[in-house]
């Protein structure tokens, strides 16, 4: 019997993702939104390219308007990318407050039709929205995980290809913290065929790549007027997918619970995981520099700041 992977919100980012799973074969998919028919036209969409994939998958789309998720049920990973999007000028944090409500509605929903699921995080601000998705599913920290890290490392290893004029095979990049202005591209982490960044570029090459970075999303969200990623958020959630229903003991950047590592206490910060079939099945603590360590905390304040305020 093949996996389920539920994924909430059919927006580009929530499509994008269920196409990538089911293209690959990788699991049934079922596809929700509030809008009706939608998540079914586009579920009907996905199942007609399977001859050409040569994808054995299932795709399925339900409309959640009236708050049914029963087709979710027995999920195995359920990723969640409901809520506003992001819009020019538009912070994360500004999405706080009414992202949370539709957290809140969908992972009570989700959550009782799949008890034994794990979740995946996508909607923003994200570390803030795992914290409200652990205290509202009431799972264990290992199932609850936060897509970030995957996806800002992803950028980060782009630009450095390009600027180096090398595969992005080569390339090795490791961004921790929260998923905002304040996150931490660790350069003395990040290699090219295992040569050490800082050996081949200039600072100041860094420093741009680092700040651009940080930018990623903003960047996109500037260019596209009208939108946010979808590309590059989807593959990152693919591989971690791939990564736990493979139990491949894959060892990626993700938002997860801290409970005294790195020196932090009851919060979601980017580090980074062993996934595996169990979700996050350890937390891989690194030696850090004062001055990474001091980023790191930094970028773990503005996450606890956004958690005093849902009262988390």
């Amino acid at each position: 019997m093949r996996n389920k992977v539920t994924v909430v919100g059919g927006g580009f980012v929530g499509s994008t993702t269920a196409q990538r799973i089911h293209d690959a074969g990788l699991a049934d998919v079922v596809l929700t939104d509030i809008l009706e028919g939608a998540p079914a036209g586009k579920a009907l969409d996905m199942a007609e390219s399977a001859p050409i994939f040569g994808s054995n998958a299932r795709a399925m789309g339900i409309s959640t308007g009236g708050g049914d998720y029963q087709e979710t049920e027995n999920s195995d990973i359920i990723v969640i990318t409901a809520g506003f999007p992001r819009k020019p000028g538009m912070s994360r944090d500004d999405l706080l407050k009414a992202n949370y409500d539709v957290i809140k509605a969908v992972v009570e929903a989700v959550v009782k039709f799949s008890p034994n699921a794990i979740l995946i995080m996508v909607t923003n601000p994200l570390d803030a929205m795992a914290q409200a998705a652990l205290r509202l599913s009431k799972f264990p920290k290992h199932r609850v995980i936060g897509m970030a890290g995957v996806l800002d490392s992803a950028r980060m290893s782009s630009f450095v290809a390009a600027e180096l004029n090398v595969s992005v095979e080569n390339v090795t990049s490791f961004v921790l913290g929260g998923h905002g202005d304040d996150m931490v591209p660790l350069v003395r982490y990040s290699t090219v065929a295992g040569i050490p960044l800082p050996a081949l570029l200039p600072k100041e090459k860094i420093d741009a790549i680092v700040n651009r970075t940080r930018k990623g999303g903003a960047e996109i969200v500037n260019l596209l007027k009208t939108g946010s990623a979808y590309y590059a958020p989807s593959a990152a959630v693919f591989e971690m997918v791939d990564a736990i229903l493979k139990d491949k003991k894959k060892i990626l950047p993700c938002a997860a619970y801290l409970e005294g590592e790195y020196g932090m206490k009851d919060l979601f910060v980017g580090v980074p995981v062993k996934l595996g079939a169990k979700g996050i099945e350890q937390i891989i603590e690194i030696k850090l520099d004062p001055d990474e360590k001091a980023a790191l905390h930094k970028s773990s304040e503005s996450v606890r700041e956004l958690c005093t305020v849902l009262g988390l």
